[in-house]
């Protein structure tokens, strides 16, 4: 390969990186505009705190978890060492066609900090900072990067006889981010309020411009997600890949629209709003493999999805904030299954290894996370006493509040 591909190659790498990065301000702004004014220290010290925890944590041990070299090809484990070592033509195409050593890193960390991101929105307004940062250490360090390994780092999902698919993390990335999310809703419990007297009472969030602007940095952010999981700059399939995200976002914001007009007769910006990331994350296992009349189906049927999940959650008692359970799990599922049913991939058999490849992610995140916060909840506690819960985690927790100069009513 010439330098200067390699060089073009390599810069666009770093480029969807930066938009990737993008995203955690994206999800900070989300998060705090969907929950409640007291709570907006806490959220946006959680967002804060996750990347600069994933950077580290995937340096020090997540990357060499999650591409442990040819050694362990076709297993469920491996561990090529701690911290970053260069391999030797780190920085040529003897490495990679598509970018250095160094740049495979950095973008690959930032996927990683995304999922535990992921479950912070669903456990917002409850949850003790301190617990919560360390159960982030060891999703963002072990959890994501074994389960990463059995498919993008060689492992026994890749040597089935047909592989799983998944191209930028429909499941690897954001269904990781939703096992974790669901489990550790239910292990804390609804908010004060929220299903009292046998009804589900809604806790509004207090800034949907904020709220709005965190998904359009989030679908700004999208396009280096998906575009840069193309790992070059080859110019058909990065221009796809674009189009693909767009077209599924801009329907799953008619699909949410179309289902909750049905069910509550109003136009509700946030189930819009949660349509859009709900169509994005819908395409992302199969972005490079759909045409876009496809990626509008699969985007539409997200949307109608986050609806009824959000629905669904209320109903069994697990209190989600912000959605996040119904936009990553339920959409995570959904658009790795899509894989097998539209595009290129479509088959039976490429359903079933979709399956295969969900159930054995799911069980692992699952179990992971379970063991981790249930042992934490029966030693430190995670969740916050009812009195720091009513006067919020704000001035309870970092002694401070994110608008002194107005009053708030809770």
């Amino acid at each position: 390969m010439n330098q200067e591909l390699f060089t073009i190659n390599n810069l666009w790498m770093m480029v969807a990186t930066i938009l990737v990065f993008i995203m955690h301000l994206g999800f900070a702004a989300l998060e705090a505009g969907l929950t409640r004014a007291k709570n907006t220290v806490n959220i946006l010290f959680k967002n804060t705190i996750i990347p600069a925890l994933g950077i580290l944590t995937y340096g020090f041990i997540g990357f060499n978890l999650m591409y442990p070299g040819e050694a362990f090809e076709g297993g469920f484990f491996g561990l090529s060492g701690l911290g970053l070592s260069l391999p030797d033509g780190w920085d040529t195409s003897n490495y990679s066609e598509g970018y250095t050593f160094y740049t495979d890193f950095i973008f690959q960390a930032m996927f990683a900090a995304t999922a535990a991101t992921i479950v912070s929105g669903a456990v917002a307004e409850r949850i003790k900072l301190g617990p919560f940062i360390f159960f982030s250490l060891l999703y963002v360090g072990i959890c994501y990067p074994i389960v990463g390994m059995w498919k993008w780092g060689g492992g026994f999902l890749e040597t089935l006889s047909t592989p799983f698919y998944d191209f930028a993390g429909s499941t690897l990335v954001h269904s990781v981010g939703g096992w974790g999310a669901v489990i550790g809703a239910y292990l804390l419990g609804p908010r004060i309020g929220k299903y009292k007297d046998n009804k589900i009472n809604a806790i509004p969030g207090h800034n949907l411009p904020l709220a709005t602007f965190g998904v359009f940095l989030l679908w700004f952010g999208w396009f280096g997600f998906n575009g840069g999981s193309v790992l070059s700059a080859a110019p058909g399939t990065v221009s796809l890949v674009f189009v693909t995200t767009a077209i599924a976002a801009s329907a799953g914001a008619f699909g949410a629209l179309f289902a909750s007009y049905a069910k509550f007769k109003a136009y509700d910006i946030t189930m819009v709003l949660n349509g859009i990331l709900a169509g994005l994350v819908s395409i992302t296992a199969g972005a490079d493999m759909m045409a876009p009349w496809e990626a509008a189906v699969i985007g539409f049927i997200g949307g109608m999805l986050v609806v009824f999940g959000v629905l669904l959650f209320d109903k069994v008692r697990i209190d989600d904030p912000v959605g996040a359970i119904s936009v990553h799990l339920v959409c995570g599922i959904w658009g790795t299954l899509a894989v097998g049913i539209f595009g290129d991939l479509a088959g039976m058999s490429q359903i079933i290894s979709q399956l295969i490849g969900i159930g054995a992610i799911g069980a692992f995140c699952v179990a992971f996370t379970f063991i981790v916060l249930y042992t934490l909840k029966k030693t430190t506690g995670i969740r916050v006493d009812e009195q720091e819960e009513l006067e919020g985690l704000d001035i309870n927790e970092h002694g401070m509040h994110a608008y002194p100069d107005f009053a708030t009513k809770e």
